[in-house]
């Protein structure tokens, strides 16, 4: 059984969600009991959210959702490889979930240490190297545009990854294709709390 929101349907319920956020009014939907037995052998999460590491950045809070609400995927700077590939292909193609949202955040550490590298010419040792070189791009599209501030490169590295994850997965391409999925990209500011729409594919 898959879930029977549209794509449209279910960003309106995270638009929805955020707003009680924001306003300070969170509803804290299916987090008892009740829901937690119904979630036993089954789940029909209607979003995947696919997000920064960041520990601001927490999904199910900023959107009022519960348990069973969503399909959370994370990394730091929301940097894709093979198993975020496979976590993502599996929530659309097992699940059935219809809306895939790329999630940023202004002053994310991650573009922030790529902005320096790509300044500097000094990548960072180890692992983090290799998130920096993910980002790179996204850097220098943002540069080429003449934007220069870390914000306006979150925002180009949530357009950039939701390219990216079209054109490195087969599957979600096709689902967008026929309209049984969207992919979003959305920037979130810290200190009011609102998530913002910047980009996105298969929303009707």
């Amino acid at each position: 059984m898959t879930t029977t929101f549209s794509p449209a349907q279910a960003w309106q319920r995270l638009l929805e969600g955020n707003a009680r956020f924001v306003s300070g009014e969170a509803l804290h939907p299916n987090q008892g009991v009740e829901r937690r037995s119904e979630l036993v052998d089954t789940q029909h999460p209607f979003a995947v959210i696919f997000g920064c590491a960041d520990s601001r950045l927490a999904a199910e809070i900023i959107f009022d959702l519960g348990l069973g609400d969503a399909f959370v995927v994370r990394t730091a700077g929301h940097v894709l490889d093979d198993a975020v590939l496979g976590s993502l292909e599996y929530a659309v193609s097992v699940l059935g979930v219809p809306l895939i949202v790329v999630l940023g955040h202004d002053n994310c550490g991650a573009v922030t240490a790529t902005k320096d590298a790509v300044r500097t010419g000094d990548m960072p040792p180890r692992f983090i190297r290799d998130l920096v070189e993910r980002i790179t791009p996204s850097v220098l599209a943002s540069l080429r545009d003449d934007k220069t501030e870390v914000n306006d490169m979150v925002i180009e590295h949530a357009r950039q990854t939701v390219d990216r994850l079209l054109e490195s997965s087969q599957v979600i391409a096709s689902a967008v294709k026929d309209s049984s999925t969207a992919v979003l990209g959305v920037a979130y500011r810290l200190e009011e709390g609102r998530a913002q729409l910047v980009s996105g594919s298969g929303l009707l």
